[in-house]
């Protein structure tokens, strides 16, 4: 498991546990009494850990590989999934994946940035980072689920747009304004979670739904605390600053009346209990998902219309 900062003590303390048990299972001492003080002192130390995260400790959570990613949730939530490739302009986008499949039983289509679980994986998947065909494939995809009244899953966990030199030449700011104005106007109920990161433009343009979530230790801002901390102090020293002033963790958005609910993880993070973790956003999904149906097209548009324009009113 990669080693977050905070948590090296406990993961010093949980390879002393193994370290016993396998001890235990080639000798006669009893040291049963041992593991366990170690384990209870090991889950009191991950509860005052967690009990107390700051916004820059949250943003190391968001982004640790071993969170479960896009795929995960399709293996595990999305029946008969199929992808559909290509944006018909220019090229696939293995950043973007989506398409068609069954959320307990319902058709749906499903869309999320994947960044990869190893190098090889990551290299494909361009760590997540859409470029203009990813978000081209979106608004195709949108527009499919409009003429065939399917509700949409997205599923955010990017750090960004691709910044490079060809997807800026290829309309990347087009591209990502288009994919935000279809979601406005496609007559569908669309449910979002931001499930790691959700940074700046790369997320908007497939979050602006009838319901946003995030988890609970999930960020979503307008720029990485890198990327604020180099513009406004001139320095990344600053990192751990900016990601205070970003106001970025779902706490923080919840507050701001950003998102539409909060959806726990496990003490310790999904990086450490997967299986819960997209069990929690499944039953979410599933809540929003029999709020939102049947839909009135018009009444769904005009409260998605209202919605975001609400944002910052009561601030």
């Amino acid at each position: 498991m990669s080693q977050l900062d905070f948590e090296k003590p406990i993961l010093e303390l949980e390879a002393k546990i193994a370290e016993l048990h396998h001890v235990s299972g080639d000798s006669a001492v009893n040291i049963a009494d041992e593991i366990t003080r170690m384990q209870t002192k090991a889950s009191r130390l991950l509860q005052q850990a967690y009990s107390k995260l700051t916004p820059a400790q949250k943003v190391q959570i968001a982004r640790h590989q071993q969170r479960p990613h896009f795929c995960d949730y399709i293996s595990a939530l999305i029946e008969d999934f199929t992808p559909l490739a290509g944006d018909r302009n220019f090229a696939e986008d293995h950043a973007l994946i989506g398409g068609l499949g069954r959320f307990q039983g319902q058709s749906c289509i499903i869309m999320g940035q994947e960044k990869g679980h190893d190098t090889q994986s990551r290299i494909k998947h361009n760590f997540g980072m859409a470029r203009p065909e990813g978000y081209r494939k979106a608004q195709r995809l949108m527009k499919m689920a409009s003429q065939f009244q399917l509700p949409i899953i997205t599923l955010v966990d990017t750090a960004g747009a691709y910044p490079g030199m060809g997807a800026e030449e290829r309309g990347q700011s087009e591209a990502i304004a288009k994919s935000i104005e279809t979601c406005l106007r496609t007559d569908v109920p669309i449910i979002t979670v931001i499930i790691g990161e959700g940074g700046s433009g790369g997320a908007i343009a497939i979050a602006v739904a009838d319901r946003i979530y995030m988890l609970e230790h999930s960020i979503y801002s307008v720029i990485s605390p890198e990327g604020c901390a180099s513009i406004l102090w001139r320095s990344g020293d600053y990192a751990k600053d900016a990601a205070t002033a970003l106001k970025l963790t779902a706490q923080d958005l919840k507050q701001l009346k950003l998102i539409d609910g909060i959806i726990p993880e496990p003490t310790g993070g999904a990086h450490r209990y997967q299986e819960e973790t997209i069990h929690n956003v499944e039953r979410t999904i599933q809540k929003a998902m029999k709020d939102l149906m049947p839909w009135d097209k018009e009444k769904l548009l005009k409260s998605r219309r209202e919605k975001f324009l609400a944002f910052g009113r009561n601030i």
